[in-house]
């Protein structure tokens, strides 16, 4: 009946919301507020989720814990951008994206003194001081605060320069004043109007407007020479050398380029989450950067994401920039701002660059969290298999077979087993070929299949959810032969290798596709260690039964030494070379003296 009741009084209020422009939020029975929308059409879009069936999952979980409807009308669609980033920050709703914002980069503050400091930071005070940053790349910022400390003498010191104990004299000058990187303005040789005018040089230069600092020193360079002041043009020259060797370093396209903001996005492998890379360009230099992370709540699109990452960056770092460089198009609208998706020249460089930003800063996030659970890792590599392979299930068993002999002669198979991605050696098995005469590869796959999946069937022991022949086309036909014959079905793959014996390519499929896989990938690591280690299992067993055939062959030949005697030999010394080796004492404490002495005499013959 309260059900009832809530719907009645959710759909009143949907009825009588306003086409307008707007954000919308959601609360439950607790009066908290769970979800905050925003809207070209507040009417429109929040009837969409009472009007219609959701699929199962958050979406319908939220519309079921809806109690309440609160509104905001706003004048624009920019209004509503804005509005909706501030509140979700405010509220931090259950069912909106979370912004993973937790790593603190420094930023660069200019202090707000008589006479500011400039330095490094990762502490934001609001104390009427500066910042510029925060930086993600590190090296860029110890780029621009060592350029600064060349072009203009500050101190570094936390003396408090008031204009009334420099007046009385309370300091001295020190080292940094001698070695000539302060003018020295506790003691009054550096003016406080100097000091100033370099300041404000050096925020031209934090906000990027290094072009025009340059421009101004050139000018100061020709205005002293003219005046045949040329030691003091020589010094201009030195710290105009300075910034322009820092302009041609840190200039990634046409200084034409100014006041643009580059936007790319990527989700990572579950699609739980997006990546999204900022760039602020200024006269053809990238001034910010900065990437974060979007944990998902109710399946957002790359779209939505991306937006909200737009409004957030813009506003936290205050950005003007008429035009934003986006890797798709855009439904939103921001006045006075264009949105373009450039296919060539240098703004295509930009989104690019933008594109391998927010690549890379996937895969350290993705590093650093496989450092942290293992498990996620092979969960995602077997997950990426199953996308490749169109797999039911995911490959949590795999098992592989590898053939081995020497023109037909010993032959034997082996079978490998990796479960959730590791090997499970107390689930290998090796076979001895009992039904193929001579070097027949085919029928012997065959027969090692049809032993084990009968068996597996008779016994009812678990079946592989993907199985893998060291081979190709050949050896995947004969083995879907064999699970035809047993009608069990078990998804069949072929691994082969190039001239070099190398993983090559692997196969799936009927008949057999090439499927495309790129080398030194945790995937393709994975599939060549099951290759390799069915390659070393089977040989292994097929050297082990040569070596047992020609100890046994020899010892045949010996009078005197019988089955047992034979068998207790190979169980201790393994090979006939060890036992060739072996002292007289050391054979006799096997098969007694008499023998060991008989053995002795025969093996001393052949040196």
């Amino acid at each position: 009946m309260e059900e009832l009741k809530t719907n009645d009084y959710l759909r009143g209020i949907v009825q009588n919301l306003p086409e307008s422009p707007g954000i919308y939020q959601y609360l439950n029975s607790e009066g908290t507020i769970i979800y905050v929308g925003k809207a070209k059409n507040l009417k429109r879009r929040v009837s969409s989720y009472f009007n219609r069936e959701h699929e199962p999952g958050k979406t319908r979980v939220l519309v079921s814990k809806i109690a309440d409807i609160r509104y905001i009308v706003v004048n624009s669609e920019e209004d509503a951008l804005l509005l909706e980033n501030n509140l979700i920050k405010k509220y931090k709703p259950r069912y909106n994206v979370l912004l993973k914002d937790d790593k603190t980069y420094p930023s660069i503050c200019v202090s707000n003194e008589y006479f500011p400091r400039v330095f490094k930071t990762r502490r934001i005070v609001r104390d009427g001081s500066t910042y510029y940053g925060p930086y993600s790349h590190v090296p860029s910022m110890y780029a621009l605060l060592d350029l600064i400390k060349h072009l203009y003498p500050l101190r570094t010191c936390h003396l408090a320069l008031t204009p009334e104990n420099i007046r009385n004299g309370k300091f001295k000058v020190c080292l940094d004043y001698h070695i000539k990187k302060c003018a020295g303005p506790c003691v009054g040789q550096q003016s406080h109007e100097e000091y100033i005018k370099n300041i404000g040089e050096i925020k031209e230069i934090l906000k990027g407007n290094t072009k025009e600092i340059s421009s101004m020193l050139y000018k100061e360079m020709q205005n002293l020479a003219a005046e045949m002041r040329f030691e003091e043009a020589q010094k201009v020259k030195e710290r105009y050398q300075l910034i322009e060797n820092y302009r041609s370093k840190s200039e990634v396209v046409s200084n034409t380029l100014h006041n643009i903001d580059v936007f790319a996005i990527e989700e990572d492998c579950d699609e739980k989450a997006a990546f999204i890379n900022y760039l602020h360009i200024t006269n053809g230099v990238v001034n910010q950067a900065f990437t974060f992370e979007y944990k998902k709540r109710l399946d957002e699109t790359k779209e939505e994401l991306l937006q909200l990452g737009i409004v957030e960056m813009r506003e936290r770092y205050q950005s003007r920039s008429r035009e934003i460089i986006v890797p798709f198009p855009v439904e939103m609208e921001l006045k006075d701002v264009t949105f373009t998706i450039p296919q060539r020249g240098d703004k295509r460089t930009l989104l690019e660059l933008s594109i391998l930003n927010v690549k890379q800063y996937k895969a350290d996030r993705l590093k650093q969290s496989d450092k942290l659970n293992p498990e996620q890792r092979t969960t995602r590599i077997l997950k990426e298999i199953q996308e490749q392979l169109h797999l039911e299930r995911l490959p949590l068993r795999i098992e592989c077979f590898d053939n081995s002999n020497i023109q037909g002669s010993d032959p034997v198979a082996g079978c490998v087993v990796f479960v959730k991605g590791k090997p499970a050696k107390q689930e290998y098995r090796k076979y001895n070929i009992k039904s193929v005469a001579g070097p027949d590869d085919y029928a012997s796959m065959q027969e090692v299949v049809r032993r084990r999946y009968r068996r597996a069937i008779e016994e009812q022991t678990p079946l592989p959810d993907l199985l893998i022949t060291d081979g190709g086309k050949g050896q995947m036909s004969a083995v879907k032969e064999v699970l035809d014959e047993l009608q069990i079905d078990i998804p069949i793959a072929g691994l082969a290798k190039d001239d070099k014996h190398r993983t090559h390519e692997l196969l799936f499929g009927f008949p057999p596709q090439t499927v495309g896989m790129k080398q030194n990938t945790p995937l393709f690591r994975l599939l060549t260690q099951i290759q390799d280690e069915v390659h070393r299992f089977a040989i292994s067993f097929h050297r082990d039964k040569r070596s047992k055939r020609q100890v046994a062959s020899r010892l045949d030949e010996i009078r005197g030494i019988g089955e047992k005697s034979k068998s207790a030999l190979l169980q201790e010394f393994k090979s006939l070379k060890r036992i060739r080796e072996a002292t007289e004492e050391q054979l006799a404490a096997v098969v007694g003296a008499a023998k060991a002495r008989l053995l002795r005499e025969e093996l001393d013959k052949e040196l």
